[in-house]
Order: structure tokens, then sequence, then C-alpha cells
């Protein structure tokens, strides 16, 4: 694989928490225009390893290169800049303002952010609701919001977090026709899910984690030999 086209890399990574060690040593890599998944349950290491290549966790050791940059001693603001969104959990819009002033806020970190137009286009709900407050948005919407305003800045390496989790069916569909959407724009995107149903179509790689371990890569083509196995690991 040419690595020009190399988009994200963790080599050997270890993470932690004042004294708690959650990552031993963590090796990925995606190319652009990828989709992979971190499967794995609760407590295997995932949310950490998004946490840690953003540099958002106590330590972190090893080597994370963000498009061939290495970024292993990089404060958190400027790994930001070098393109990469992350879409914690939490969300993190902002619940007094609507939806429009929310997609106006984020800083441009990249001048190719999309532009407000294409995204009411890409999130016609957020369309219909551009003047309601966040807080009185639905949980799908207010997920679609904080992935807009990723978007907005201009990232093109995405670190999901989750973002299917507790939304209804209808919502989950329109996400990951999203996300086929942004990956046919090129994007590099990295999911954390616990929904494989959602993952499994859209996806063209899965690393699959256990205590804070890489213990098995699956490509998109061998979902269906491994399917024991995946089921081991993850308890579906």
């Amino acid at each position: 694989m040419s690595t020009h086209r190399e988009k994200l890399r963790l080599a050997d990574v270890h993470a932690f928490y004042g004294e708690s060690h959650i990552l031993h040593g963590i090796d990925l890599h995606l190319s652009q225009g990828e989709l992979v998944t971190l499967l794995g349950r609760n407590g295997a290491g995932r949310s950490t390893t998004l946490r840690a290549i953003m540099n958002m966790v106590g330590r972190r050791t090893g080597s994370i290169t963000v498009n061939g940059t290495e970024t292993i001693d990089m404060p958190a603001h400027r790994i930001a800049h070098l393109g990469l969104g992350f879409c914690p959990e939490e969300r993190g819009i902002f619940s007094s303002l609507n939806v429009l002033e929310n997609l106006m806020l984020p800083p441009t970190v990249r001048s190719d952010g999309m532009s407000v137009e294409e995204l009411f286009e890409m999130f016609p709900n957020l369309y219909e609701r551009r003047f309601s407050q966040g807080t009185r948005l639905s949980g799908g919407e207010q997920q679609m919001l904080a992935l807009a305003r990723i978007l907005r800045t201009g990232a093109n390496i995405l670190l999901l977090d989750e973002i299917t989790e507790g939304l209804a069916p209808v919502i989950v569909q329109k996400l990951g026709d999203v996300l086929i959407a942004l990956k046919e724009r090129g994007l590099t995107i990295l999911l954390v899910e616990q929904n494989f149903r959602f993952a499994a179509p859209i996806a063209d790689r899965h690393y699959v984690m256990e205590h804070g371990h890489v213990v098995e890569e699956v490509q998109a083509h061998e979902l269906a030999e491994k399917e024991s196995l995946l089921n081991t690991y993850l308890g579906v």
C-alpha cells in the first residue's frame, strides 16, 4: 500500500490514566477513504484508543503519525489542526444555541471545511430544525449536529465514538448513509461501534480489541468465515 495515502498509524501505543495502564501496545493504520471499526466489549480500550490519538489521556507512549507527521509529543489543539475530528459519546454541542449557530461556531482548522449549505443538504433534518435550540433536538438530531460541526471544521479524519447508541433504527440508517457519502468524498473514518449490524456493511476492515490489545484484524470479505471468532470476542 502506498504510504502517501496513509492517514493514520499507531505503533506500539500505550495509554495511561494516572496509574492505570489502559492500552498495551496498539498497532493499527488507516488509509485515505477507509472506514475501519474498533470492535470489542465495553472496557476493551476502544474509546481510550480514540482519546489517545487526540492526546486526551493522562499519558501516552509509542508512535502516532497523522498524514506522516509524528504527534506523540504534540498538544491536543495542534493535533486537531492536522485534520482530525473527534466525536465523543457526549456529543459536545452547545445546548443554548440553535442548530445554525452551532454550525457557525466551530473554528475552521482547515480551509476545506464543508459549507453550511452542503451540510444541510447532507442532513435535511438539521435544515428543518435550523432555528431550534440544541436542547430541543432529539438524540438523533443532536448526533447529526455533532457530526456536522466536525465536518464544518474541515477535518478529514473522523474519530467517531458510539454515534448510533440509543438512536432509532431509521436514524441509524441515515447515519450509515452519511458515513458512506463521506467515505466517497475521500474522508477517513475510525468508528467505535457496539452495533455490529450497522458497522459490518459499511466498513472496509475491523480491528477487534480486548483488554487494551488489538487481538484480530478482519477484512470485510472475511466476516462470514470469522463469524464464530467474532462472536467469541464480542459476545454477540
